[in-house]
């Protein structure tokens, strides 16, 4: 399966650190390697770089990894095919333009008979079950609200369901931001963190590279990261519950979905 990452940050903030250890995935230390992209966005600016290629072995991730750039959301992704052939289209992250914004989607797991009807800008690209999904999100935002977008609070209440719909079909574990509000879902398998005065000194776990985060972060720094696999030691990573909906804006949390509940045994 494909690994997710993204940071929302209260102030722009660089995450080449932890792209190291996430890029380590893709081909070193995990078996992701048919493709990586990362997201850079910070509301008005967005770029975007994808490639067909494993992470681990890209000079242009490794570019990524060492030198910083700086933005209030970043989305990362390694692939893992289940569908869709190793190709430049299907990479996440994907961006879509609606109600005067860039959406920037990247997705883990396997949907599986989920091939909604779509049109016009919402079409994809490519052929993976994570690009229909975002697109039949975003094709039923804009029906739903037109071109006014509502604040994350009503997004996230109108996505909730949506999003439980979708992962009928499978797994269904999720980053989605406008470059404001960053969303995170998890049908399975999601961890998020929250970074804050005081900064500790940390390691990557896939890779012998450790960091004082004191000597890179400021008082008024606070931002909150998320990954499918913790990619730290010595800091308190917390895991989703299935079905569980966060969104992220300025480093914190303003909106929770509690998770869904287990069946009740028969």
């Amino acid at each position: 399966m494909c690994e997710l990452f993204a940071l929302n940050s209260r102030l722009p903030a660089a995450a080449n650190f932890s792209l190291r250890g996430f890029a380590a995935r893709g081909g070193r230390t995990a078996d992701h390697v048919d493709g990586w992209g990362v997201a850079f966005h910070d509301g008005e600016r967005c770029e975007v770089v994808v490639e067909d290629q494993p992470a681990a072995h890209s000079d242009l991730a490794s570019h990524y990894g060492q030198h910083p750039v700086q933005a209030r959301n970043i989305i990362a992704h390694i692939r893992k095919a289940t569908q869709g052939a190793r190709a430049v289209e299907n990479c996440h992250p994907f961006r879509r333009e609606w109600a005067g914004r860039t959406w920037v989607f990247a997705h883990n797991g396997d949907l599986k008979d989920f091939h909604p009807k779509l049109s016009g800008a919402f079409t994809p690209a490519g052929q993976t079950d994570s690009e229909r999904a975002f697109c039949w999100l975003m094709q039923r935002l804009e029906q739903r609200f037109g071109a006014q977008r509502p604040g994350w609070p009503e997004l996230a209440d109108t996505l909730t369901p949506w999003l439980h719909e979708i992962a009928g079909h499978g797994r269904f574990n999720l980053l989605l931001t406008d470059g404001h509000g960053l969303l995170a879902h998890a049908s399975t398998k999601l961890h998020w963190l929250r970074r804050q005065p005081p900064f500790a000194h940390v390691r990557l776990r896939d890779g012998d590279l450790s960091v004082d985060l004191a000597t890179l972060n400021g008082p008024r720094d606070r931002m909150t990261l998320i990954a499918t696999e913790p990619l730290t030691h010595d800091e308190a990573w917390q895991a989703f519950e299935p079905g569980e909906v966060r969104v992220f804006e300025q480093g914190d949390c303003i909106y929770l979905s509690e998770g869904l509940a287990a069946p009740v045994a028969a």
